[in-house]
């Protein structure tokens, strides 16, 4: 494609989200990308006594800093609204006064670059242990890990051992707890806002909690929160509900991805239960800054072909986002999942989609929009370096350079 097509796409014109409180200038959007960069609390983490808290600092500012464009959206990384709801080590939450202060000063970095971010709220569930909360992991039911020797993620604290997921059993959120969690939220959403954060999404995909009560093989419940699809997806309602309220609806979005298979997300009736889920959140929530899906081929752990099979065992050999598209009408539409510097042409000229969201390419090409726009080629991205702690964090985090730097050093 030439140059001059390219600055002429689509994806380089205005764009009104919030309810048209925000004008994009352009429509690449840096995803929420967890890099585990954050400050530990408590420094001296030992296995008697872990450290399981994380600040963000000043290179966490500069990465965003760096990303960021006039009128540009940036994505937080997942945030924990609470201890209960962490993941990952190095993952700052939003929930005692010095991750807020943290927050705040990479909110100014973005918006010193005339750039806007949305705080993604993130609650992993049952994709955790124990040893990385304090207590133990939480989810709809009490479905453990269907793979025995699945390993998580990083080492328990002070060693080198990797935990197995089984040995770390989800319990069942009572409905107590189930308001108490959606409390965490309406909390974490109004400190991300009083710190200035433009929006709040909240991460609704990947197999976290969320898509845990989505699930129709980790919901076993058999209340008002399961059993159909209609009730499995009463707390994730519920959540949007009470945020809405909380700081606006027009300040809130929330990311999907109903044909996922990350962490053990096997659930069926995949149409009825997302179609029904955006049907209510339309007629609810008329004014929802934007909605985020992930594309139905696009999968964190399995390649186009093996995800192509999962498909057609249920029936949905062509599907695409398109339905949602149609159930959510103005509301802004976002789509995630492999795009980059040959297959974004033409996509938003088509109508599918407002926005595309860009993950690794945004990593290791800092400067992205102008890359596109202009046709340079995109710096590969090195995986071992996307999830912390390091070292060095620094490394594979902010020394990518930007074309204007890779022609000066030149």
């Amino acid at each position: 494609m030439a140059d001059t097509e390219r600055a002429q796409s689509k994806l380089f014109t205005p764009l009104a989200i919030a309810n048209g409180k925000i004008n994009l200038k352009h429509r690449v959007v840096l995803a929420p990308l967890t890099r585990n960069r954050g400050t530990p609390l408590n420094p001296t983490s030992t296995p008697e006594n872990p450290n399981r808290i994380w600040i963000p600092n000043e290179l966490m500012a500069k990465q965003y800093a760096q990303r960021t464009t006039e009128g540009g959206l940036l994505i937080s990384e997942g945030i924990p609204p609470s201890l209960e709801s962490n993941g990952m080590p190095g993952v700052p939450g939003i929930f005692i006064p010095e991750q807020v202060e943290g927050w705040k000063k990479v909110v100014e970095a973005v918006h010193a670059k005339g750039g806007f971010i949305y705080a993604q709220l993130w609650h992993a569930g049952r994709a955790t242990i124990s040893a990385m909360t304090g207590s133990s992991p939480v989810s709809a039911s009490a479905t453990p890990w269907d793979s025995p020797d699945e390993l998580y993620s990083h080492p328990l604290p002070g060693t080198t051992e990797r935990q197995r997921y089984v040995d770390s059993p989800p319990i069942e959120l009572s409905v107590p707890h189930i308001k108490r969690t959606i409390q965490d939220f309406c909390d974490a959403a109004k400190s991300a806002m009083q710190v200035g954060f433009d929006g709040v999404e909240l991460h609704g995909g990947n197999g976290y909690l969320l898509e845990q009560f989505l699930s129709s093989n980790v919901n076993k419940r058999t209340d008002e929160y399961g059993g159909s699809p209609e009730r499995r997806c009463k707390f994730v309602l519920d959540l949007v509900d009470a945020v809405a309220e909380a700081i606006g609806e027009e300040n809130v979005s929330i990311r999907l991805s109903p044909f996922g298979l990350f962490n053990q997300a096997r659930g069926e009736q995949r149409m009825e239960t997302w179609t029904y889920l955006c049907k209510r959140l339309k007629e609810s929530h008329q004014n929802l800054s934007y909605v985020s899906f992930i594309e139905p081929r696009f999968e964190q752990i399995y390649s186009v072909e093996e995800k192509d099979s999962f498909l057609r065992s249920w029936g949905l050999e062509n599907v695409g986002l398109e339905p949602f598209r149609k159930i959510m009408g103005s509301t802004p539409f976002f789509s995630a999942g492999g795009f980059d510097d040959t297959n974004s042409w033409g996509v938003l000229e088509s109508g599918r989609y407002d926005a595309l969201l860009y993950g690794r390419y945004f990593i290791s090409n800092p400067d992205l929009p102008e890359r596109l726009k202009n046709g340079s080629p995109l710096r590969p991205y090195d995986r071992s370096t996307f999830y912390g702690p390091f070292d060095k964090p620094d490394v594979g985090y902010v020394d990518y350079p930007t074309k204007e730097e890779e022609i000066s050093t030149v």
